[in-house]
């Protein structure tokens, strides 16, 4: 009888606390929801995060507010957010930046796969390849050659270690048999102001942020980093294209949430999510940018993750990349 009535509590426990999680998730978000940003103002996470924070704040009628906590190649803002409470209220904007310092930064304080969640992809786009007006190439050619004449001479910004703009310069190093010095800078933000200035000679950057620095002249064009011209740039070719072969890369943002999270919030911000992205007004704003959004639930989302953790440890381990 103790046995048959232990059985029943523990079921009638397992029902309250189901029942609980499904009215908190129903009534979710009751309160002001935080987006940590680990990178600095500016930059394509941080744009994106407050179009994504002010659409989600008309879908679920809450306050979204987004908090840029930059530093250490974006490991600063999520560690804050990994050690935030497992509840829905701190969610954390990431890019593969996360996923490439999964290999390349060993002594993290967190691990991305055990320690969040995968709430739902945002966008991605491809990057491109910039130089200063004053650099004395014209195309991807030029530039090799060049860089070749002068190892360890030339140098390219990025907005930290591990950030997609390091990876791709560190991978053209490999690739393109040269040797050009990373210049790494606490965000995209000083990298762009400091190569429009002359004190860096190249970088490769979201095209959606540095194609008005096209447009305007600041600085000149060299390659995109897609399989396929990008549309906003038809002029443009790839990287790919102009000499050096299989070259491909791209940036992509999405939205994790600490592990623990209830799954029935989590499927909650996925739809709200999906259904924002997939505006046709949305998507024609991002098309003309040169991003594409990315549709998946979370399932999907988080088997992407592992795949472009794997990926890229792959190419850390291969182009043997040292974080600097």
């Amino acid at each position: 009888m103790k046995k048959i009535s232990c059985n029943k509590t523990l079921t009638a426990i397992i029902l309250l606390l189901t029942f609980s999680v499904t009215v908190i998730a129903q009534n979710y978000p009751s309160k002001p929801v935080k987006i940590v940003v680990p990178f600095a103002s500016g930059g394509p996470a941080d744009n994106y995060a407050r179009f994504m924070s002010q659409k989600l704040q008309d879908e679920l009628q809450q306050t979204f507010v987004v908090e840029n906590k930059p530093g250490a190649g974006s490991v600063i803002g999520t560690d804050i957010a990994a050690k935030a409470p497992a509840d829905g209220y701190t969610l954390l904007m990431m890019s593969n930046t996360q996923t490439v310092n999964e290999s390349l930064i060993q002594n993290k304080p967190f691990n991305l796969l055990k320690d969040f969640v995968g709430v739902a992809p945002i966008n991605y786009s491809d990057l491109i390849l910039v130089v200063h007006p004053s650099l004395p190439v014209q195309n991807l050619k030029e530039l090799i050659t060049l860089a070749k004449s002068k190892p360890d001479v030339l140098n390219f910004a990025s907005s930290g270690n591990g950030t997609p703009y390091h990876m791709a310069g560190e991978l053209f190093n490999s690739m393109a048999g040269v040797k050009i010095t990373h210049i790494p800078y606490k965000g995209s933000s000083g990298a762009r102001t400091d190569l429009i200035g002359g004190q860096v000679n190249m970088m490769f950057d979201a095209i959606t942020t540095m194609n008005e620095f096209v447009k305007n002249n600041k600085v000149r064009a060299i390659a995109t980093t897609g399989h396929v011209r990008s549309w906003i740039m038809p002029n443009i070719p790839t990287v790919e294209e102009a000499g050096v072969p299989k070259f491909e890369t791209t940036i992509w943002l999405g939205i994790m949430a600490p592990k623990g999270t209830p799954n029935e919030i989590i499927l909650r911000l996925n739809s709200s999510i999906q259904k924002i992205i997939s505006r046709q007004e949305v998507k024609e704003a991002w098309s003309a940018q040169g991003a594409v959004p990315m549709v998946m639930n979370p399932q999907e989302f988080n088997k992407f993750l592992e795949i472009d953790v794997n990926k890229w440890a792959n190419v850390v381990k291969s182009a043997q990349i040292k974080p600097d």
